[in-house]
């Protein structure tokens, strides 16, 4: 009898299929992930076997030195608990449901909320930056930069620039930088910051190795300047010419907040956390004068509550804030973000409130600088706007904003986008500020961001063809 080899080579390839995807589903069940996201890998895994297991290989698995971000962070919670009377004795008391939401920021995060001297919002990229480069200019001890994207173009030349002369006047620098978003920054570029004595740091290098891996999927999404440890900057600009509209017709549509006060001291508390986890030097070895760079000031007319998330937090702290202060709203919901891929939760907060009478919108860019996210993004539309969500798609360019706006006495502005990555992944900062005055001002933004503006209608005619790409994008959001 003759052997049949096609027929055994396909009941081997058949078990070996088998054993593969059987040995993946568990070594993806065991990363804990949300369901929506187990199901997208171990469907990226078994269709696309060689090229998902790469992708995964690489961004999958949630290994960080988380133990030693929680040591950093009970160890700068030692620190500053000395100071935490103080700045509690210089906060003004909230109404009943912020003080939810405040409690909600300590307990998720271990930040207070504290009072801000002045709050100011900067609606343009143009703006940020000559604010930026005013405050380190008048800077007399330390200015301490944490960036996810800083380029080697003229805006980044211009603040290099600045930041050599300040440290040959004496002043204290540090910039710490993502080493994926700011993978262009080269020898040639950074080696006159050191020569001049900038300290000058790479946040989970890139370069292959033997700690490459396992945290490429995590980077610093923040973006913070502190001067003195009395002035902050923080929100979506980064350092780059796409950003000026005075260098690039086509620069993005973003805005920043400046903050004069005690909200830098907990704005210094984070770039310290990131800076010392960075170069992995303990903080009494890396500044011996740390005590110093924490000042609390006086009381001053704004509440404001600084956020925090990242992997190394699984209560999501700022996810979790957004979707409290969605659920508490009675008048108004005014989102504005560049990547809109919700979480179920975030979802369902969004349609229950407009479907309670709540004015909802949702204020996108037409088109985004990423493909994929603006298919994701549009599979959700059709649901928001059947649930009473005024989604509108902005249409003067892209749009990188990150706001959000809670009838009068809540506005949110940061650096985290409304999808799973900045909810998740990323390390992201942002201000919950507890004004009407700053409501306003977010508020009258979004209107003007509206009026360049398109809605979106209840009865999209896109074809066959893009439905398809839009629901096939859906499937994979958790991943993007």
């Amino acid at each position: 009898m003759q052997f049949d080899w096609t027929g055994s080579l396909i009941a081997a390839l058949a078990a070996a299929w088998g054993l593969y995807v059987l040995v993946l589903v568990v070594w993806v069940v065991l990363q804990k992930r949300p369901p929506e996201a187990t199901i997208g890998w171990i469907l990226a895994l078994a269709l696309l076997p060689y090229v998902g297991f790469f992708i995964f290989y690489l961004f999958g698995p949630q290994r960080l030195r988380k133990q030693q971000m929680r040591r950093l962070r009970r160890q700068m919670a030692g620190y500053v608990s000395g100071d935490l009377e103080a700045l509690k004795q210089r906060t003004h008391s909230s109404p009943g449901t912020l003080r939810l939401l405040a409690r909600l920021g300590v307990a998720s995060t271990g930040i207070y909320p504290c009072s801000a001297q002045s709050v100011q919002l900067l609606t343009s990229g143009a703006q940020t930056f000559d604010a930026i480069f005013e405050a380190v200019a008048q800077a007399r001890q330390h200015v301490h930069l944490e960036y996810y994207i800083f380029e080697p173009d003229q805006t980044g030349t211009r603040l290099r620039d600045l930041l050599i002369a300040k440290a040959r006047e004496g002043v204290q620098v540090r910039l710490l930088v993502d080493a994926l978003g700011s993978k262009r920054l080269r020898k040639s570029f950074v080696q006159p910051m050191l020569d001049a004595g900038v300290q000058f740091a790479r946040f989970h290098d890139t370069r292959f190795g033997r700690r490459w891996r396992p945290v490429i999927n995590y980077r610093t999404h923040r973006k913070i300047v502190v001067c003195d440890g009395t002035l902050a900057f923080t929100g979506g600009v980064n350092i780059t010419d796409e950003e000026d509209k005075r260098i690039r017709a086509d620069a993005y549509h973003d805005v920043h907040v400046r903050l004069q006060g005690n909200p830098a001291f907990w704005l210094q508390v984070v770039f310290l956390e990131d800076w010392v986890y960075a170069t992995g030097r303990p903080l009494e070895q890396e500044m011996p004068d740390w005590r110093s760079l924490l000042p609390v000031s006086d009381v001053g007319p704004y509440n404001v509550q600084v956020l925090t998330s990242g992997p190394n937090n699984p209560l999501e702290p700022i996810h979790r804030c957004y979707i409290e202060a969605i659920h508490d709203a009675r008048e108004r919901v005014l989102l504005t973000t560049p990547y809109f891929v919700p979480s179920a939760a975030a979802k369902i907060a969004l349609t229950s409130a407009a479907l309670s009478g709540v004015d909802v919108q949702v204020l996108v860019p037409r088109q985004s600088d990423s493909r994929l996210v603006t298919l994701a993004a549009r599979s959700y539309f059709d649901e928001l706007v059947a649930a009473g969500v005024k989604v509108w798609e902005y249409d003067d360019g892209m749009l990188h904003s990150k706001t959000l706006v809670i009838d009068d006495q809540f506005g949110f502005i940061g650096t985290a986008n409304f999808d799973i990555r900045s909810f998740r992944l990323n390390y992201e900062v942002g201000v919950a500020v507890f004004c009407e005055h700053f409501n306003q001002a977010l508020a009258e933004q979004f209107r003007q961001d509206v009026a360049r503006s398109r809605a979106v209608p209840a009865q999209r005619d896109i074809g066959f063809a893009s439905e398809l790409a839009e629901a096939t994008m859906r499937v994979f959001s958790p991943m993007l």
